[in-house]
């Protein structure tokens, strides 16, 4: 809209009059230069009016033109930019700001009351219903600054500044006048009531908005739809939330999708949260957080790249005090349908939990792991999702769903599935298990913290953790070896020239992981008050996060040197030859076992309801044409090429290292 503006001419305030427009003082009405009287039919105006040009023509869906312009409505102490169209208003708009190229049409009221910060401020109350763990929302809120203040309570500094600095961004964007931005499209709408409308925000059929920032770019419309209910609220660009889903007192982060009557209460959802049908209440739902059935209830709890089945439920009432038992769980666990899990209890990374667990089980240090109930106790298979089909294919669709289209992807996000910080916890689990396994192999099962070994389970998990160390440690050192490419023994052995280490343990800030001893030095940066802003707080989280692939090849290096180190025989090239080797049969043996599992879905169980009206041909012909075959599944083949390049890779580097000198 021009800056410029100009008071009604007598011709204009004429032609208004005549088109059934009113206003106690025409001269409180003032309009851009190229203002036109022609397209404002029907309209109610008092207090301070400012109105732009209206020139061009709306596009509608259907491909419907109407001419910009406002018609049957009342506007109160409101600035209209250039070429808005406002139409069909019950009641009225009040103290708004609408910027150029928005559509208002058909909404009962539009209104700012007082002062308000448009949900910034407003406190989650998340993890632990019984308090201890609020976080103050605001609009530039990322889950590792929300991770900070609801985990790090104990940094009782860090959380006093972080909480000034919140309160006084509230306080800064705190305003008597609300603001509709470029380009948002609001349509058939109930109630919205001091709430801050970003660019391109597409906000249909809603019942009631409250208290709260929609944040929306070009790039990433922010989508309200059908029926939805929310007060004291926060949402990011490019979310879409709809059909009668209910938000209260919640954070909804980017590309967050929230529709099927969902019910989210003290909760933050941070990047590409997928909730459809079920319930939250105060929890941390990390990036990827997934529920997609009826019945299903997460509560209290810490979650990320987490899939909930149908029935998932978690139960924190077991106390004597007050709802204060909380679960973690940690990044890439399941819960099969109708699982459940009596908190307190934490899960470790990639486990999947079968069944009903009243234990309190802890596998934190036991990743990938299947846990499953057997009369009343907590069986588990430590490290067996390392040879399944769901844990490649969940390490290669993340990325691809990223669907955060806006230019700033505020969530810090590392998405692989072995990394220091999971290998970490198999080392510590490998040496768990071998302290368990029994002498006598005749024993059938063994306990440790409440949870049930079956010693064959044992010598399994022993088996695959060894594999994925193994192979993780292969692909670090390959990849150095592709980076760094050397041509002297010297060379080789300066790749395993120690890097500056960060320690052994490995920490998953909401999806950024990250040694502990860089988060503990920015928490002692906030402390010492060398971050003057929760931007610059934020500029110090992604140097965590670009510094990943440095960090984690020192991690890498440490522990490739170590096992080098107990090969006294063997030469400098020979210990680089049999790491490598080692990878090379890791990765083998794990891509066999995948095959063999995805295998699996194509034997006769898979087939049973194929082939419906006809003999066992019939069937496997209805199998093949709905399913393929097992030699031309595309997972299966990628499997397989992989294996075929690793082998090639192995080759050529083990040719390359014998010719050093």
């Amino acid at each position: 809209m021009n800056e410029k503006s100009i008071s009604l001419s007598k011709n204009q305030i004429d032609q208004l009059e005549k088109q059934n427009c009113q206003c106690e003082d025409w001269n409180s009405v003032s309009v851009s230069p190229a203002f036109k009287a022609d397209t404002i039919k029907n309209v109610t105006f008092s207090g301070k009016i400012r109105l732009g040009c209206f020139d061009k023509q709306i596009i509608f869906f259907g491909g419907v033109k109407k001419p910009s312009g406002i018609y049957n409505a009342f506007l109160h102490n409101c600035t209209i930019g250039d070429n808005v169209y406002i139409a069909n208003v019950s009641n009225h708009i009040a103290n708004y700001i609408i910027e150029d190229d928005c559509v208002v049409d058909h909404i009962d009221l539009l209104a700012v009351e007082g002062q308000t910060t448009f949900g910034n401020g407003i406190k989650a109350v998340v993890i632990n219903e019984g308090g201890g763990r609020e976080i103050p929302i605001y609009d530039n809120l990322t889950a590792q600054v929300a991770y900070i203040m609801a985990l790090y309570r104990h940094r009782t500094k860090v959380l006093e500044i972080l909480g000034k600095q919140i309160a006084q961004y509230a306080e800064s964007v705190k305003s008597d006048v609300g603001l509709v931005c470029k380009g948002a499209h609001l349509s058939n709408c109930g109630t919205i009531k001091n709430v801050k409308i970003g660019e391109y925000a597409i906000i249909g059929n809603v019942k009631r908005l409250e208290n709260g920032t929609i944040k929306s770019c070009k790039e990433a419309p922010t989508e309200i739809g059908a029926s939805v209910v929310a007060k004291d609220f926060i949402i990011a660009e490019g979310a879409k939330i709809s059909e009668s889903s209910i938000v209260s007192d919640c954070f909804i982060g980017q590309a967050v999708k929230m529709t099927k009557q969902f019910s989210a209460e003290n909760s933050v959802c941070f990047a590409n949260c997928g909730l459809h049908h079920g319930e939250i209440c105060s929890i941390f739902a990390g990036p990827y957080t997934v529920s997609h059935h009826k019945s299903t209830l997460l509560i209290a709890g810490l979650f990320s790249f987490f899939n909930a089945g149908s029935g998932t439920n978690e139960s924190n009432h077991m106390y004597k005090v007050g709802s204060v038992h909380q679960g973690i769980f940690d990044r890439g666990a399941k819960m099969t349908s109708d699982g459940y899990v009596m908190y307190p209890a934490r899960i470790g990374p990639f486990c999947v939990i079968l069944g009903r667990h009243y234990g309190h089980p802890d596998t934190s240090d036991l990743p990938f792991s299947y846990l499953y109930e057997e009369e009343d106790k907590t069986y588990i298979v430590p490290g067996v999702n390392l040879r399944t089909v769901g844990i490649v294919r969940d390490g290669e669709k993340w990325p691809k769903r990223d669907e955060r289209k806006c230019p700033e992807k505020s969530d810090l996000i590392i998405f692989d599935v072995l990394s220091p910080y999971t290998v970490e916890k198999i080392i510590k689990g490998l040496d768990l298990l071998l302290n368990l396994k029994p002498e006598n192999m005749d024993t059938l099962e063994v306990v440790c913290n409440n949870l049930h070994f079956k010693t064959s389970a044992l010598a399994k998990g022993i088996e695959y953790y060894t594999l994925a160390i193994n192979k993780y440690l292969g692909d670090c050192l390959i990849e150095k070896l592709n980076d760094v490419k050397p041509e002297s023994v010297s060379d080789l052995r300066n790749i395993f020239q120690p890097p500056v280490s960060n320690g052994n343990k490995w920490i998953d800030v909401a999806g950024l992981l990250t040694p502990q001893k860089c988060m503990t030095a920015l928490l002692d940066n906030i402390e010492a008050e060398k971050f003057n802003s929760i931007e610059s707080i934020i500029n110090g989280l992604k140097s965590c996060h670009s510094k990943y692939a440095e960090y984690k090849w020192a991690w890498a290096c440490e522990k490739i040197s170590n096992l080098m180190k107990g090969q006294h025989q063997l030469s400098d090239t020979q210990k680089v030859l049999w790491i490598i080797n080692n990878w090379l049969a890791a990765c083998e043996k794990l891509n066999i076992l995948i095959v063999a599992d995805a295998k699996k879905e194509f034997g006769d169980t898979p087939r049973i309801g194929y082939g419906i009206d006809g003999d066992e041909k019939i069937r496997d012909a209805d199998f093949d044409a709905v399913r393929g075959k097992f030699e031309n599944n595309s997972f299966v083949l990628e499997v397989k090429h992989t294996q075929q390049q690793i082998a090639e890779t192995a080759k050529q580097w083990i040719e390359k290292i014998k010719t050093l000198n």
